[in-house]
């Protein structure tokens, strides 16, 4: 069983990792996932050991607040849990200024030689003095008691986090400036203003309230940049309609989203949000479903498609019987797939999380040290103190801590952004490391069904009377190749004839009577038993099937018509995003289930390995191969039947699955059916993991430079020490410059790529005789030249006036006399251009 859980109370990766720890140690528990940035946790658990109160409470025994995250409503959205940390944070803040302001100006403006007031200048008025600095700090300490009450409790717990080390430093300030207060006291009355004064240059209630406040302005900054990189998760949540309009008893009802049930009849106007996911029953529609699947073009919609929720109908009125609502909806799945991903954790934060479990009670103990070690040295008393404030407020768990999922969270939500689903950080990782990609060919190289790639007429016929036979006979048949030649004939607007006797013959092929004619169509075993001669196209033929093409043959009483090549054609983005895989250094393997002529075929148009012959239970097989050969394997699929070579494979990746994002098997959705954007994934993993690399190195390379100079290791040879307040400033600035950095992955874009064009079309039209006026449907004219050409060589036959339309691609043709079609289409092809039709 698992479980969400809101935690409160946490500040910096040490406070997550004890969390983490604390329950993780329970017994019944299998794992723990906390997210910081999400303040939340994921605790899978065995239910018949442990349950949510038992889990709950070893939070809170660990100092920090626990609650069952509620599935039925909403979650609130992250960007708006930030906003109101930070308008909380600003309060602070500023109300920090107001205080911090004066106290600086009274305590370090008379070493500036800026005026005081007489109160607080003098030796007889030096207790004045501390003791204003005292008020002026109080309120800053009460109005940042957080760092106090949290810090103190965690050490309390022995679980010391980043707000330790500012309490322990801030107090250390305070409590020795009391001292001196009190010690001040003490040698007035006594008449010794000259030690008196001394203990007065002996205050830090500046520092006190300076690391404070500079503390809470890299926390406002780092709480508003932390807002910034839950940003995708906000947009999708903020798509979601919050009303639906639903069909009650022949009368429209606006209601909420949340009590549209499964079955509910919905009306959708223009311009609307559809409310859940659903199937269209009445009208039609353009729907923009850029939000979700990045695809910039609206979809039409007509009766019987499946309609997602969030996406927007751009126009017609059309009605929707809703078939999945609430955490069921596309919407509600992606939003989970991205939180679930950005609260993972990639394999590279182990170290930091690591590092952050004993970093603090490590930092605390180089404090203690170096003020005792400066102490034997000799120094005073407040060097030694000032080193180890230095020391405690310099060294930053929040920068190690935040390293890994800001980058995490910013790239997850970019490539939902561009209609990539990461299901886990692990994958995303991995997808760097990937030296292997193997391509199923079906649906994820092709189209996934066969279309028209070439016609070839037989000798004197032309293309239009052929294809309008074709596609005639082609009509009565509910064979796959059937279906592409009769879609392929309406593209072209070739009207169809009427059909009789129809007749089809098992393995062979179908014929029927069409006007007046026999026409058959079937494969060459068809020609052989109607012992039709097909001459010289036999050779053609093979040369279509060697090209992974299959032939279909046609005739008309006996006498062959000619040939038409079908083929399941190449997505067009598919070559592009095999140049790409290649430029990146990645080898390719096509898997598929045809023989090896045609997969061979396929492979030599994108410049592949094909591995041919492969049953669907085998696929697995061939990606363990590859695996066990040392090499990292990224398998991309439709998901129906790669669903275990999908597991198998170190990053799985489901191409197409807009409508059921919550495909178990793969580790990366992708919302449309573009290998491209499996390209993206790969570049957007080269760029998060780049990005968590310099957080990570900025971090060590900060706390490795910064403890050691706060320490005083450099004051014996260059007099280097820094002081408390500067620390403080560092630290700050430290946690805003790794969120930062983080969001600068907000940039990343996907690599422009001009898609190239693998199917071939061609512009043909119909054809028949009308008396004595002809209209010619010409190819090949481009210009003005052309046209005229044309026109000077049918001109020069006598009998003939023609005039060329380039708009049309036609050449009107008055005969004075009988002139048969076959001089017409000399002439025309002798002037370099082809008749396609004659009407």
């Amino acid at each position: 069983m698992k479980e969400k859980f809101n935690v409160t109370g946490m500040s910096c990766s040490a406070c997550s990792a004890h969390v983490e720890k604390s329950v993780a140690k329970l017994a019944g528990v299998e794992s723990v996932n906390v997210n910081l940035l999400q303040h939340s946790m994921t605790v899978a658990f065995e239910p018949s050991v442990i349950d949510n109160t038992a889990i709950m409470q070893a939070v809170k025994n660990s100092g920090y607040g626990a609650s069952l995250a509620d599935a039925k409503t909403a979650p609130p959205s992250p960007q708006n849990i930030a906003e109101d940390e930070m308008k909380h944070m600003k309060f602070r803040l500023i109300s920090s200024f107001c205080f911090l302001l004066p106290l600086f100006y009274i305590s370090m403006g008379h070493m500036l030689g800026a005026p005081l007031p007489g109160i607080l200048l003098g030796e007889e008025n030096t207790l004045i003095f501390a003791l204003v600095q005292l008020f002026l700090t109080l309120p800053v300490l009460v109005i940042n008691k957080k760092y106090f009450s949290v810090g103190f409790q965690a050490l309390w717990n022995r679980s010391p986090n980043m707000d330790t080390l500012i309490a322990l430093g801030a107090a250390a300030s305070v409590i020795y400036s009391v001292f001196a207060i009190f010690a001040m006291a003490f040698y007035m009355g006594r008449g010794n203003l000259m030690q008196a004064h001394h203990y007065s240059m002996e205050l830090y209630f500046e520092s006190a309230a300076m690391i404070l406040t500079l503390i809470t302005v890299g926390k406002y900054m780092e709480t508003r940049s932390k807002g910034k990189t839950s940003e995708a998760i906000s947009k999708l949540m903020n798509l979601a309609p919050k009303m639906a309009t639903v069909l009650k008893n022949g009368e429209e009802v606006e209601v909420p989203i949340e009590e549209v049930h499964e079955g509910d009849v919905l009306v959708v106007r223009p311009g609307h949000s559809i409310p859940v996911d659903g199937t269209l029953i009445e009208g039609f529609s353009a729907v923009d479903e850029s939000a979700l699947t990045g695809e910039s073009i609206p979809v039409e919609k007509q009766v019987g498609d499946s309609l997602i929720g969030a996406t927007v109908n751009k126009s017609g009125y059309f009605k929707m019987t809703a078939t999945r609502v609430g955490k069921d909806t596309t919407l509600s799945q992606i939003i989970t797939l991205v939180e679930e991903a950005s609260a993972s954790k990639a394999p590279i934060a182990k170290l930091a999380d690591q590092v952050s479990g004993i970093f603090v009670p490590i930092v605390i103990s180089i404090a203690l040290v170096a003020a005792i070690a400066w102490l034997i040295a000799g120094q005073p008393f407040a060097f030694a103190l000032s080193i180890g404030i230095a020391v405690l407020v310099i060294s930053c768990p929040c920068a190690l801590g935040l390293a890994t999922p800001t980058a995490i969270m910013v790239g997850t939500g970019k490539g939902a952004e561009n209609g990539i689903l990461i299901k886990s950080a692990e994958s995303l990782e991995i997808a760097h490391q990937l030296n292997t990609v193997v391509l199923d060919k079906t649906g994820t190289l092709t189209e996934g069904k066969p279309k028209v790639t070439d016609i070839f007429p037989a000798k004197s016929v032309l293309k239009n009377p052929f294809l309008r036979f074709a596609a005639s006979l082609e009509a009565l048949s509910e064979h796959p190749l059937a279906e592409a030649v009769v879609e392929y004939a309406k593209e072209q607007e070739i009207s169809f004839l009427e059909t009789k006797n129809f007749v089809a013959t098992p393995g062979q092929g179908i014929e029927a009577d069409i006007d007046g004619s026999i026409i058959c169509g079937g494969n060459l075993k068809m020609m052989e038993e109607k012992n039709i001669n097909i001459g010289d196209y036999l050779q053609k033929a093979e040369t279509l099937a060697n090209e992974g093409k299959t032939p279909l043959y046609f005739a008309k009483d006996g006498k062959f018509l000619g040939v038409l090549a079908l083929a399941d054609t190449l997505k067009p983005s598919s070559k592009d995003a095999v140049d790409a895989f290649h430029q990146m250094g990645i080898d390719v393997v096509m898997l598929t289930g045809d023989n090896q002529r045609t997969a061979d075929a396929i492979a030599k148009k994108l410049g592949i390995r094909a591995i041919a012959d492969v049953l669907p239970q085998d696929k697995e097989q061939e990606v363990r191969r590859l695996q066990e050969s040392g090499k990292k394997v990224a398998m991309v699929g439709d998901g129906i039947n790669d669903a275990p070579a999908l597991t198998r494979a170190d990053v799985g990746i489901a191409i197409g699955a807009g409508t059921d994002v919550a495909m178990e098997s793969a580790d990366i959705v992708l919302m449309k059916s573009d290998l491209l954007d499996a390209v993206t994934a790969v570049e957007l993993s080269h760029a998060t993991i780049r990005n968590i690399k310099q957080n990570l190195f900025w971090a060590f390379f900060y706390n490795a430079l910064g403890i050691p100079l706060a320490a005083g290791l450099f004051y014996p040879a260059f007099e280097l020490k820094l002081n408390p307040m500067f620390a403080a400033a560092a630290m700050s600035f430290s946690s805003f410059f790794v969120v930062s950095n983080a969001l600068r992955l907000k940039l990343f874009r996907p690599k422009k790529r001009i898609a190239n064009s693998v199917a071939t079309q061609s512009n043909q039209t119909q054809t028949e005789e009308t008396g004595m006026k002809k209209v010619l449907k010409i190819e090949g004219m481009t210009c003005g030249h052309c046209t005229a050409r044309v026109e000077k060589a049918l001109n020069g036959i006598d009998g003939v006036t023609a005039q060329v339309s380039l708009e049309d691609k036609s050449a009107t043709v008055n005969l004075s006399k009988d002139i048969d079609d076959e001089t017409l289409i000399s002439t025309v092809t002798d002037a370099g251009y082809e008749v396609v039709d004659i009407q």
